[in-house]
Formats: C-alpha cells, sequence, structure tokens
C-alpha cells in the first residue's frame, strides 16, 4: 500500500508539474488582461502583483507550497479564490461523471456476459458496436444526440444544467467509450473463464445455467472489472470536459476551458490539480477494494515486496 501510495503521489506531482509548463507556455495573461496601449509601467506593476515576474522554479514551488495547503491562488479572471470557484463546480462534474459511470457498468457489464455465455450473433453485435463506440469521438456523438433528440424530437433540453432531463444526453455521450471497453473486459474475461474446470464441474452438478454464469462466472472476473472501472471513473473526471462544453454544462472541465483561453494559470492549475487528485484517490480506492476482493493481491504483492500492504 505504501508503494502505491507514493505512486500516486508522483503521478499528482507529474500533473500539476506539466499543467504548470503547459499554462505559461500559452503566452503572457498580462497581454490579455490589459489594453494593447498600456503603458509598459503598469504591465510591470500588473506581473509583479500577480506574481508573474518571477523565475518558473519560484513559481512553480510556491504554488505547489500553496496547493498542498489547499490554496490556489486568485484567479485573473474572476477576481476570487479559485478553490471556492472549483468547489462551486465541482457537483455538477461530479454528477455527470457518476451518471455515465452508472450507465457504463450497469449497461456494459451484462453485455459483456450475454455475449460471452451466448457467443454466436451476440458476440459479434457486441464487438462492433465497441468497436464503433471506441472510434467515435465523443463530441461528434454529442452534437449527433443533440440534432436528433433536442432539435429534431424535441425531447430534451440542448443544453445546460438543472434536472434530470438536462443530464441525459451529456451521461450517454461521456459513458459511450466506456461503456465500449467495460463490455469488452467482461466479454473476453467471461470467455476464459466459462472454459475452466470448475464451471464444467458446477453445470455437471445440475446448477441452473443462469447462477453458474452470473454467480461463479462473473465472481472470478471482477477484480479486473473493479480496476478497470476504477480508472474508467477517474477517466470520466478528466474526460469530462469535451462533454461539458458540447453541452455548456457548468462543472470544472467548462472552467478549466475558459481559463485556458484566458491564460488563467491559478484558475487552470487549481482545476487541473484536483481532477488529478480526485482520479489517484479513486484509483487508490479501487485498488484497496481488489485487495479485499481477492486476498491473493494482497499475498502476491507481500511477497514480492517483503511486507504486505
Amino acid at each position: 500500500m505504501r508503494a502505491r501510495t507514493l505512486h500516486a503521489l508522483a503521478v499528482l506531482f507529474g500533473v500539476s508539474l506539466l499543467t504548470f509548463l503547459v499554462a505559461h507556455a500559452t503566452g503572457d495573461p498580462v497581454t490579455l488582461l490589459l489594453p494593447a496601449n498600456a503603458p509598459e509601467t503598469t504591465r510591470t506593476a500588473l506581473a509583479h502583483h500577480l506574481g508573474l515576474d518571477q523565475p518558473l522554479p519560484v513559481q512553480y514551488g510556491l504554488f505547489l507550497l500553496h496547493a498542498l495547503q489547499g490554496d490556489f491562488g486568485r484567479s485573473f479572471l474572476y477576481g476570487q479564490r479559485v478553490a471556492p470557484l472549483v468547489l462551486q463546480t465541482l457537483p455538477a462534474t461530479l454528477a455527470l461523471a457518476a451518471a455515465a459511470f452508472c450507465i457504463a457498468l450497469l449497461v456494459g457489464l451484462p453485455l459483456g456476459v450475454i455475449a460471452a455465455s451466448r457467443g454466436g450473433i451476440a458476440s459479434v453485435v457486441l464487438q462492433s458496436l465497441s468497436m464503433l463506440g471506441l472510434a467515435m469521438p465523443a463530441f461528434w456523438l454529442g452534437l449527433m444526440l443533440v440534432l436528433v433528440f433536442a432539435v429534431e424530437l424535441h425531447l430534451l433540453p440542448v443544453d445546460g444544467s438543472g434536472g434530470l432531463s438536462h443530464l441525459v444526453l451529456p451521461a450517454l455521450t461521456l459513458s459511450l467509450l466506456s461503456l465500449a471497453r467495460i463490455s469488452r473486459l467482461v466479454r473476453s474475461g467471461m470467455q476464459e473463464v466459462l472454459d475452466r474446470d470448475f464451471i464444467r464441474t458446477a453445470r455437471a452438478r445440475g446448477l441452473p445455467e443462469w447462477r453458474v454464469v452470473w454467480v461463479h462466472g462473473l465472481r472470478n472476473v471482477l477484480v479486473p472489472v473493479v480496476t478497470m472501472a476504477g480508472m474508467e471513473l477517474g477517466d470520466l473526471l478528466s474526460s469530462a470536459v469535451v462533454v461539458e462544453v458540447v453541452f455548456a454544462w457548468p462543472g470544472i472541465g467548462r472552467l478549466s476551458v475558459d481559463a485556458l483561453g484566458a491564460r488563467d494559470f491559478p484558475l487552470l492549475q487549481g482545476t487541473v490539480f484536483i481532477a488529478g487528485l480526485g482520479f489517484v484517490l479513486i484509483n487508490l480506492l479501487a485498488d484497496i477494494l481488489c485487495v479485499r476482493l481477492d486476498p491473493r493481491i494482497r499475498n502476491s504483492t507481500g511477497a514480492a515486496g517483503g511486507t504486505a500492504p
């Protein structure tokens, strides 16, 4: 467990450093905050006020030091502290990611089991749909769903938030890629498990086929599914940017896009840092759950590292 924690901290450090470098590579925010004919003394004073006149290593060190204390600075664009701004939009992103995750898991898992247990045309159809889901860009799918269900059929709202009806199209769009990956993983895992001796023994004992597949078979593929589910949930939090922009969803993804366009370094770094923290924590929880589901993971880790996590 200690190794996983250290790895998570290293990932978080790398995300923060990369975000800092990319943000500063976009240009000088002072040029956007002041008119083009502003005096040089005014530009210098504003850069000093924002702390942009210090060397980059000093700026990053100060950001990291304050971030560890929960302080991400003050937004250039909104003139407010970054942490409250992000916390205001975080529930919307969490709701979108949770809805997409539920759709992906509740639909993808049964589809994978059905395709593996029945085979034939069901397996071919699922494989084709999975490839389509992996290849289809989220922004294109979102626009097509808006065109069909909002513009043509008038069944759902076009954009914004306000109720469950506003959540349907963004959640469907965001869930497609995860749904395809989960269903493919479950299908391949179940195909391998259903050929094992203990499954033949269960069938020879006269157990119902549904029990053989959905209890004995599915239980033995849960560990990789939980691992991927943790990664997918974390990925949904970070990949919600495109969907939030398409559907004007008021989450941290849309906030980070606004920050990038305005070269608002503190806001951009704060949103990405918090999203990265969520990704790391979710994967840590998934690792812990996998150990609980299969103690052999704990034993193998302890044998390899000398101590159990």
